[in-house]
């Protein structure tokens, strides 16, 4: 059960904050895929197995797709933010970034979904 405090922090991604101590350390960086744990990996992999092509980058505290798609909680969700990221790895640049990192600003600051 989520507290007041901790809906808004949920609500505005503010929960995120601490994973900027793994951008400091080069453990993530701070615009890509978004990490996942092996249970759902291998389960993804069953039905495309293209989500090794997100290992050639490390994962980020914000991606493309969690704009896009939210969070994940059925396998199509998760399988339409593999298209995600595999479209933010195939055209990934400075100005693509600049635009991912805009959008999440106005999204936690305005809660404008995209």
């Amino acid at each position: 059960r989520l507290t007041k405090v901790g809906k808004f922090l949920r609500e505005h991604h503010l929960d995120e904050l601490p994973q900027l101590w793994n951008v400091f350390c080069g453990q993530m960086a701070f615009i890509g895929p978004r990490p996942e744990r092996k249970y759902f990996i291998d389960q993804i992999m069953e039905h495309d197995a293209r989500y090794v092509f997100l290992y050639q980058i490390r994962p980020g505290v914000t991606s493309y797709a969690t704009l896009y798609n939210g969070y994940t909680d059925t396998m199509d969700k998760m399988l339409r933010r593999l298209r995600y990221d595999l479209f933010y790895l195939q055209h990934r640049s400075w100005w693509f970034d600049f635009k991912i990192l805009v959008k999440t600003f106005i999204n936690i600051c305005f809660g404008k979904k995209f």
